[in-house]
């Protein structure tokens, strides 16, 4: 425990700049339209799918959690509550090990599924149902949208194929701060060792300039630099490979600089308008500006490693451990909604005024993803699903559905 210790303030002192959020699944770094960051040039929702982190499912105080009344959500008589009921499930699988989630998952396991007012009924007989409100006041905040993409790769490196996806170096070091503060439960520290000290991990520019120590850790080559870049900002993908088969890859690690966005990098030295700064918008422009690609994606010094995933699952891995339901999971901050909870969700469709409304599962968690207000949509798998994500830069409000004698805590943590 002592090691730990001095280990965890030699972290902390070396590379403050590298407390962060434990990344989770899925979830991307915020999509490129900044400076409110949308969300293809932004972190993990997807949103890397990797296991279920330690994140706090408690909230901690009341004071964002206004209660609400059924007849409050917009929509709610509306919504195909069956389309959400896999989701559910899926969700009941991990609840179901928690006191607070054991009965109402008991009871959605003898339940059919079938009949949206049946279900309608059993959310609105054992929850309790609470509007979600901002730290700083209000109900609205950003809700962005991610996607699992779709790329070309081959197990070995050749000529066409030379741009690598990197498992977790042996030289990262990774501090669970919640073993030796349980408030900081959801926090990590990455680092190295340079001789007796512990000093931040290498940067994306290093790591891609060859100054770290990878090689032997590639899991497959790409053949396209940029492609890869917003995979590691989706977090989670699929690459087709040169002999047919199918890889899906998701979030293994990341060296734990911060996120920065190269939309934002573009906008700000002139390069791209504000209004252009999209996932395509930037890719548009990485594509006429290949001499200063390493650059711009120097620019963000945080760097994702992947592991492979098992090709059977229905979806991504989500933060929660569970697969990704498209277009009714959601990454959420686990701070503020616990994972799994079933989450209602008003908002509008991707440049549009039209009503995105439904029910959706917190099954997953984001780089980017910071506040009470504040979500990543899931929208699927392809091409068709990444036009929607990158597009997606909506203001909206969440209702928080807890089971009736779920323990909430009060302000003073009683």
């Amino acid at each position: 425990m002592r090691l730990l210790l001095s280990l965890a303030a030699m972290l902390a002192l070396a590379a403050c700049q590298n407390l962060a959020p434990a990344p989770a699944a899925g979830t991307v770094e915020p999509t490129a339209t900044e400076p409110a960051p949308p969300a293809a040039d932004a972190p993990p929702a997807t949103p890397a799918m990797s296991p279920a982190p330690e994140v706090r499912t408690t909230p901690t105080a009341m004071d964002w959690l206004r209660p609400a009344a059924w007849s409050d959500l917009p929509g709610w008589q509306a919504d195909d509550l069956t389309a959400a009921w896999p989701a559910w499930r899926q969700s009941c699988t991990v609840l179901q090990r928690q006191t607070a989630w054991r009965e109402v998952c008991a009871e959605a396991a003898r339940l059919d599924g079938s009949g949206a007012e049946r279900i309608r009924s059993y959310f609105q007989d054992r929850f309790a149902l609470y509007q979600v409100q901002q730290a700083e006041g209000g109900a609205e905040g950003l809700v962005t949208g991610y996607y699992e993409p779709l790329l070309r790769g081959s197990r070995n490196l050749t000529p066409q194929y030379r741009y690598p996806l990197r498992a977790p170096p042996e030289d990262l070091l990774v501090v669970d701060l919640g073993s030796v503060y349980p408030e900081l439960k959801a926090l990590r520290l990455r680092g190295r060792l340079d001789g007796n000290r512990v000093v931040p991990y290498f940067t994306r520019g290093d790591i891609e300039a060859g100054r770290a120590p990878t090689p032997g850790r590639e899991i497959a080559w790409v053949d396209d630099p940029v492609e890869l870049f917003f995979l590691q900002v989706q977090g989670s993908g699929r690459i087709q490979m040169d002999d047919g088969s199918m890889m899906r890859v998701g979030y293994a690690d990341q060296n734990g600089h911060p996120y920065r966005s190269i939309g934002r990098w573009l906008v700000e030295r002139g390069e791209l308008a504000l209004d252009k700064a999209s996932m395509q918008g930037i890719k548009d422009w990485a594509r006429t500006h290949p001499e200063r690609l390493p650059e711009l994606l120097a620019a963000n010094p945080s760097y994702v490693f992947f592991r492979e995933l098992d090709n059977h699952v229905g979806g991504p891995l989500g933060a929660l451990g569970v697969p990704l339901t498209a277009e009714r999971s959601l990454a959420v901050d686990p701070r503020a909604i616990p994972l799994g909870a079933p989450v209602w969700l008003a908002a509008t469709r991707p440049n549009s005024a039209e009503a995105l409304q439904r029910l959706m599962l917190a099954q997953d968690t984001g780089g980017a993803i910071k506040g009470n207000v504040r979500a990543d949509f899931y929208w699927g798998f392809g091409e068709a699903a990444g036009r929607l994500a990158g597009a997606m830069k909506q203001q909206g409000r969440l209702w928080l559905l807890l089971p009736r004698d779920y323990p909430l805590l009060d302000g003073n943590g009683r």
